[in-house]
């Protein structure tokens, strides 16, 4: 049994509202349940939750991006630690004329970790 999916600006809207929007164009179509489990599953991972939307962008692109920000805060988080860390030696070397091997060290691992978070993130750019 087919489900009658219909794209409509009307929704209720009163006379007057219409007349304020720009999108006068009503498209309709219809698809199997399958096709609309699958719409749903796709729109569900692109993370939009508006339905009209979500289509409108599909018939313009093609494709929906969908952007994950976690590895972007912990490039964040691991900026901030280095610079907390590199206030702290430029402190302690105008408070005492010296640098340690140690601080350079810890500068060194934050360094490292920043470049590979960059690395994490530039991967999943490529693949969108």
């Amino acid at each position: 049994m087919s489900e009658y999916v219909q794209m409509t600006l009307d929704n209720g809207i009163e006379e007057g509202q219409k007349k304020n929007r720009n999108r006068d164009n009503i498209l309709t179509f219809r698809v199997t349940d399958e096709e609309r489990e699958m719409i749903d599953r796709r729109m569900a991972q692109s993370g939009m939750k508006n339905r009209r939307a979500y289509l409108l962008k599909m018939a313009i692109d093609g494709r929906v991006v969908s952007v994950e920000l976690e590895s972007v805060n912990e490039m964040v988080r691991l900026l901030s630690n280095a610079t907390g860390n590199i206030n702290q030696i430029s402190k302690r070397a105008n408070q005492t004329g010296n640098i340690y091997a140690a601080d350079l060290d810890e500068l060194k691992q934050r360094y490292e970790e920043l470049w590979e978070q960059a690395k994490l993130i530039m991967r999943k750019l490529s693949q969108l």
